[in-house]
């Protein structure tokens, strides 16, 4: 999962139609999926934003609903990248393979387990960190029933190729043993200088390895999906002559890196890519489509006329109850100071120039979000924003009587503009974005007819990572005795 921006692309890149169900709105790279009882349970990189790993379950594979994460705080091992969780079930207890940074090394895989599927997870550090990087974990059992953990080496980030790795593992999952032995590798030119992603299973005589290839991510990505066979699982594997099998579409591109999964007799397979509309400031969504055997032994993705999305979701937030709602993440490198009491959310503030921040995944290129400040409890800058992550924030806040908005650049900051205005007991900051980056605040004392605070949308077309979409934030600027307090939050998505 590392940016690579290539000059060219394949003439074959839009060729084929798919029917692309989008099931997982926002940003939810790296899908995966288990089947638990009567309830599918899934996963997704969370990237630098905590908890890491959202736990998602639904009955039919299409509406989905967060219940939590793996992990609230960041195992003691790791710092940052969590990246491609992989969820399995067996014998009664639920794993979730996962790759992260490690402190003062590379990217690792390591596993957690839990007796049930919400958790809660118990972590058994590192299995693998090879020098370059070790991802995308994925277990499978070999022809005689030995446990195996599938791999990518990571040599794409110093420009070497990519093996696939197998090593049996313990079956507690806490051990490697034996040599490692490689699957296949990046070796034809549609794959260009990766291979990744790797989910397999095992159907007749046949595993069937689906794999994602080329440039992962951002505005450039050319990431593609194709499919390997082999009767034994050390292979040899065979690629498919007709290699990419998922392409883009009209609407989707860059479709990988996913878990095929059944229901109801029927195959599908869930994993993520770009709207072509909103690209990366919704980033990777998860998305689902069936896919069925061919008669010579092959896999081909079902074409349909049309599939129907999933609902467009707002967020509605008045902060009842004891417990903040799962929607909300913060920066791993940023961690925030937070709690929830009697339908109010008090942030603790910090000096730098973004301040403390909690942010929500944006769902669609063009939104409105609101919050409502609680000015008597509030004694640090109280404001909303849009973040892409540290070092990159647009914002708008309320500090002794006067509303500032502020751009953050790698860093550095600017102001857009200040205007004073007559502090009430409520305030209202709000702000509206047009084609992902067009970023306009307003305020307003009672909550309706709210005044234009920059003429002209502040450009936020920096914002989003590579690996990630922009985020909708409340901030806190100040020093770090000092409170905002939040009695509202509304997310509109159009």
């Amino acid at each position: 999962m590392k940016i690579f921006v290539f000059c060219f692309l394949f003439l074959f890149n839009n060729i084929h139609s798919f029917s692309q169900q989008l099931v997982m709105r926002g940003d939810h790279a790296d899908p995966s999926v288990v089947k638990i009882g009567d309830t599918y349970w899934a996963s997704a990189t969370s990237s630098n934003w905590l908890p890491a790993y959202p736990l998602l379950k639904s009955k039919d594979l299409v509406n989905w609903k967060t219940e939590g994460y793996v992990f609230n705080q960041a195992p003691a091992w790791a710092d940052y990248y969590f990246w491609a969780p992989e969820i399995s079930y067996e014998n009664g207890k639920v794993y979730i393979y996962y790759a992260a940074h490690k402190k003062g090394g590379n990217l690792c895989l390591s596993v957690a387990s839990a007796d049930k599927p919400e958790g809660p997870y118990t972590d058994h550090g590192p299995l693998m960190c090879q020098e370059v990087g070790s991802i995308d974990a994925f277990p499978m059992r070999d022809e005689n029933g030995k446990l195996y953990i599938i791999w990518k080496e990571d040599g794409n980030s110093v420009n070497k190729p990519t093996p696939i790795w197998a090593q049996q593992m313990n079956e507690e999952r806490t051990t490697l043993m034996g040599e490692k032995r490689e699957l296949f590798r990046n070796n034809e030119k549609w794959e260009n200088n990766l291979v990744e992603g790797v989910s397999i299973i095992k159907k007749g005589d046949y595993y069937y390895a689906f794999y994602a290839a080329a440039g992962c991510c951002g505005r450039e990505c050319t990431y593609q999906t194709g499919v390997a066979r082999s009767k034994n699982l050390f292979g040899p594997w065979e690629k498919y002559k007709k290699n990419p099998i998922l392409v883009n579409d009209d609407e989707w591109k860059c479709p990988g890196h996913g878990t095929p999964i059944e229901k109801d007799g029927k195959n599908y397979f869930l994993y993520h890519a770009y709207n072509k509309g909103t690209n990366v400031y919704t980033g990777r969504e998860g998305l689902l489509i069936e896919f069925r055997f061919t008669p010579d032994g092959w896999i081909e993705f079902v074409k349909e006329d049309k599939s129907d999305d999933v609902a467009m979701i707002s967020v509605t937030d008045n902060f009842s109850g004891g417990t903040v709602k799962d929607h909300w993440q913060w920066s791993v490198f940023e961690p925030a100071v937070f709690n929830q009491k009697k339908g109010k959310l008090t942030l603790s503030a910090k000096p730098s120039p973004t301040g403390a921040f909690i942010g929500t995944k944006t769902l669609s290129g063009n939104y409105t979000a609101t919050v409502k400040i609680n000015t008597k409890r509030t004694t640090a800058g109280a404001g909303i924003a849009a973040i892409g992550d540290e070092k990159n924030i647009v914002s708008a806040f309320l500090k002794d009587g006067k509303i500032t908005v502020v751009e953050i650049k790698k860093g550095k900051q600017s102001e857009v503009m200040q205007t004073s205005i007559r502090t009430k007991r409520k305030i209202y900051l709000q702000m509206q974005v047009e084609n992902g980056k067009d970023i306009t605040f307003l305020y307003s004392a009672k909550g309706k007819d709210f005044q234009l605070l920059n003429n002209k949308p502040v450009d936020g077309s920096y914002l989003p990572p590579w690996d990630r979409s922009v985020r909708v934030g409340l901030t806190a600027k100040g020093d770090t005795s000092q409170k905002v307090s939040f009695d509202d939050f509304q997310l509109f998505n159009k």
